[in-house]
């Protein structure tokens, strides 16, 4: 029969089961009679007589007509939608162990989705960038080999003699202010080189891209927009090219707007884009030489990564006489080279891979309790299999029958866990730390659903298949004349073995949780330098032209621009006026904050540059800010009002600066400069405690403290650091009100406690703790929910034996002891191979843990004694039931 034929008729009885009927009996009747006929003919029997043969050899008419309609592809069809009509009637008549089971696995595979929908787009999908795995980012090193931004030196060189890359950009964070509006918009941005968008391998959807006569000193404002700005700002007008727009006081013309599509990887929050144009010009002394520039590149066609990562190493190990290197950019450790890809997921990696490890844990004992819960119910199914089986049905049509309605559990369990991963993708993004990379890929998306389709196909197989074999094993028949549950303690060490699983898996997550937990601990123990009880943080932005007068100018070096130390001083005067502020001043770099900023520096004395990296945090301060912050003065004094610019340069070092290069020395009165030699040095007037800048796990660099109105660039963007009495956070609105009765137009973002602060800097581990945690519980409440079910289990199947212990003369209390035993001995064999696996496991959260070891054994013993003490109370259920099984009626019944 040909394929269309066998599609054909397939359909017809599928659709047409009546008809298909009448024409199988009226095929059976006509086989029939042409048999009787050829009988009389060939054989000369009688009519009788040929009719009985037929029969005979025909068989039992309804046998027939079965055997007829086994065959073909409908009949799989057919008898599948009967298994799965009788399936879900048989989870209808048990809705308790059907919601149970149903929530168990809905935990499962909702956690388990909703944490694919973060780790795909972060870890396994590509970049969204014609051929990602092209970009490469490019950086400095320290002596330690961690990567360092590079200086504008560094990529000119790197421009003009590497021939591994098609394209090259340095760029930098862009914080502009939108004038215009009602009310100044402080912007994300970013000022890049002119190959930038051609290094992602992007381009704007509407104008034109930057070109090298853009990014050149002096050359046009010219700028690139977001989709979303230009939709928000400029209602999405096609004409926008060539408009002007007014950033940080200056005109700039906008030549180009992004796709809407465009995810910028290496700068979420962007929106507004400008050419760095930096001098190609620059002296020893000059910005060009600070290490505050990050490196992207692509690799041309051909070019290996290995391959770039070799020339650059030849490039740093071979100076060419045609570009200079200062002291702290001399490349001799060499250039770090990687995949964007790498580069930006490296540092919430090994937060992700444990989360991944830990929900595939949970998913696993998600699984063993159901199938525990199944191989129960199979063993009180005994007496209908068997009942089946001498009907005629044989063990494969028993276990497909099984299979089917594990499957139709866990298809409902993924339905409810697709609706849990919703919500838990919600929480994911509202708990992510804030560094989390492509936040706005992450949602249940097609990729995501198939997962959790193929995820629950999978699991309803897996947890079905041995409660199917189990079931279906040994003499059927003789559960007739046995009754289920006699029978069904021959499944008792099955149960047990998974009860004893899924107390070790949980040890695991737990154990976890607990490291990390411990670890969170340590790392808040450690002192941050400052008090950050009772300060509130902002950023400060000065733009305009209001502060630029001859009387803001007046008595001040020539070299430092007035206005932004004109408009410091005057917010700074009063904020301190406002009601509950007991300090305040300005930095150019906030503790906790993510902000850094390094520059040169090598003392008066020596030509070498100081330190390990020839380089210090450079902080630019206001009288008022070690007292505001609560740093301790160790030697010399702090700053006063005046230290202004016409005083002698002054500056504070902090301790690890003093023990690196002042060891056995008084710092007091050594002098100090950033860059080559500027010819105006630093006199250090003071030593202070060191201070926390970028996490609180990294030991503190070297850092220098100026007044903020003798350094050589006057920073126009400062952080307002205040100090209150009572809540911080209520004196905001208050503080706001103070600045911009200075000047309405000035930017204030980035509001946050130091408390906050301090909080967010362990926030990867915070979020890995979080999750461990909610999987830990959830574990927990399962493996206490196995061992509740099996003791349970155990009793009603032990109801006559218990019934004769207590006849024989048991009492209650060894009734109680027999059942927790075995409670007991099932929770003891889960921990003792939990703890090997968590031996092994929490490798993958070792990279995550501070100041605690993976093998801590406070920690292991902690959890193992919460096991045992759930396991306990999990146990008394069931024994205390088993205790009062009344023997006579037990005797009775049998």
């Amino acid at each position: 029969m040909s394929l269309w034929r066998q599609l054909t008729r397939g359909l017809r009885v599928l659709t047409h089961r009546r008809a298909e009927d009448g024409d199988l009996a009226d095929e059976l009747r006509h086989f029939a009679e042409q048999s009787e006929a050829e009988h009389m003919r060939v054989g000369g029997m009688s009519q009788s007589g040929a009719h009985r043969a037929a029969q005979q050899e025909l068989g039992n008419m309804t046998v027939a007509r079965e055997q007829v309609r086994s065959y073909g592809w409908e009949n799989v069809v057919s008898t599948g939608m009967a298994d799965l009509r009788y399936a879900a009637r048989r989870l209808r008549h048990t809705p308790g162990f059907t919601a149970v089971s149903v929530i168990t696995l809905a935990l499962g595979i909702g956690a388990s989705t909703a944490i694919f929908s973060a780790v795909n787009p972060i870890l396994f999908q590509s970049l969204p960038y014609p051929q990602a795995n092209r970009i490469t980012m490019i950086s400095d090193a320290t002596a330690q080999g961690q990567p360092l931004d590079v200086t504008f030196g560094t990529y000119r060189e790197l421009a003009q003699r590497s021939k591994s890359f098609s394209a090259m950009a340095p760029f930098k964070p862009w914080q502009p202010t939108m004038l215009g509006n009602a009310e100044p918009e402080r912007l994300a941005g970013q000022r890049v080189g002119a190959g930038f968008l051609r290094a992602l391998g992007v381009a704007p959807v509407l104008g034109r891209d930057f070109t090298a006569d853009d990014d050149r000193a002096g050359g046009p404002n010219v700028v690139i927009l977001s989709d979303a700005l230009w939709r928000r700002h400029f209602s999405a007008d096609p004409g926008v090219v060539g408009h002007q727009v007014r950033l940080d006081s200056n005109e700039y013309t906008v030549i180009g707007v992004m796709p809407a599509g465009f995810e910028n990887v290496l700068s979420p929050l962007a929106q507004v884009w400008a050419p760095l144009q930096y001098n190609t010009a620059f002296g020893p002394n000059d910005r060009e030489w600070g290490h505050h520039l990050r490196l992207v590149a692509r690799l041309r066609p051909g070019v290996t990564l290995n391959n770039a990562k070799r020339e650059l190493t030849s490039i740093a190990q071979s100076p060419s006489a045609g570009f200079v290197r200062v002291p702290w950019a001399k490349l001799d450790r060499g250039l770090i080279a990687t995949s964007l890809q790498a580069n930006v997921t490296s540092g919430i990696r090994p937060a992700l891979v444990a989360v991944l490890g830990a929900v595939l844990l949970l998913l696993a004992i998600a699984c063993v309790n159901v199938t525990n819960l199944l191989l129960a119910r199979g063993a009180q199914r005994r007496g209908e299999f068997a009942m089946r089986a001498a009907l005629g049905a044989g063990r494969s049509r028993l276990v497909r029958q099984m299979l089917t309605e594990s499957l139709t559990l866990a298809l409902l369990g993924g339905a409810v866990g697709l609706a849990v991963a919703q919500v838990g993708v919600r929480a994911l993004v509202a708990l992510s730390p804030p560094e989390l990379p492509r936040l706005s890929a992450i949602g249940v998306s097609g990729s995501v659903f198939a997962f959790g389709l193929l995820l629950t196909t999978v699991i309803g197989l897996a947890v079905g298949i041995v409660p199917a074999l189990a079931a279906c094993r040994g003499d059927l028949r003789g559960g007739i004349d046995t009754g289920s549950r006699r029978t069904a303690g021959a499944h008792t060490r099955t149960r047990n073995s998974l009860v004893v699983a899924e107390v070790a898996l949980a040890l695991v997550l737990l154990v976890s949780a607990g490291l990390l937990l411990r670890s969170i601990e340590r790392v808040f123990a450690v002192p941050v330098g400052f008090s950050p009880h009772g300060l509130l943080t902002m950023q400060v932005q000065e733009t305009g032209d209001r502060f630029q007068s001859p009387s803001a100018a007046a008595g001040v070096d020539s070299t430092v621009s007035t206005a932004p130390i004109a408009f410091f001083a005057s917010a700074l005067d009063a904020v301190r006026r406002v009601p509950g502020v007991t300090g305040a001043a300005f930095t150019s770099l906030l503790p906790q904050s993510g902000d850094a900023d390094s520059y040169g520096v090598r003392l008066e004395s020596s030509r070498a540059p100081k330190g390990a990296d020839g380089a210090a945090l450079r902080y630019a301060v206001t009288p008022g800010y070690f007292e505001t912050m609560s740093i301790p003065l160790r030697r010399g004094r702090l700053f006063s009002a005046h230290d202004d610019a016409n005083a002698p340069r002054a500056a504070v070092i902090n301790e690890s600066f003093a023990r690196s290069d002042f060891a056995g020395k008084d710092p007091i009165g050594q002098r100090l400069q950033f860059g080559e030699d500027d010819g105006k040095p630093y006199t250090i007037v003071g030593v202070v405690g060191d201070v926390k800048q970028s996490s609180l796990e990294v030991g503190q660099p070297a850092a220098v403290y100026l007044p903020s109105s003798q350094w050589h660039w006057a920073d126009n963007l400062m952080s307002l650091v205040v100090r209150t009495r009572g809540d911080a956070a209520a004196l905001t609105p208050a503080i706001r009100a103070a600045i911009w009765s200075v000047d309405k137009n000035q930017p204030i973002v980035r509001i946050a406690t130091m408390d906050d602060l301090v909080a967010r800097s362990v926030a990867d581990r915070r979020f890995a703790l979080l999750l461990f945690e909610a999987f830990g519980l959830t574990a927990l409440i399962l493996a206490a929910t196995g061992i509740y079910g099996v003791l349970s289990g155990g009793v009603t199947e032990r109801i006559r034996e218990i019934g004769v212990r207590s006849a024989l003369g048991a009492s209650p209390y060894d009734i109680v002891q027999l059942v927790l035993r075995q409670g007991m001995t099932l929770t003891a064999g889960g921990i003792v191979i939990g703890m090997l696996g968590a031996v092994l496991a929490t490798r993958a959260v070792a990279s995550l843990l501070f100041g605690v070891s993976r093998l801590d054994p406070v920690t292991y013993a902690g959890v193992a004694l919460l096991l045992g003490v759930v396991a306990t109370v999990a146990s008394a259920l069931p024994a205390l039931r088993a205790a009062r099984v009344d023997p006579a009626s037990t005797l009775r019944a049998e």
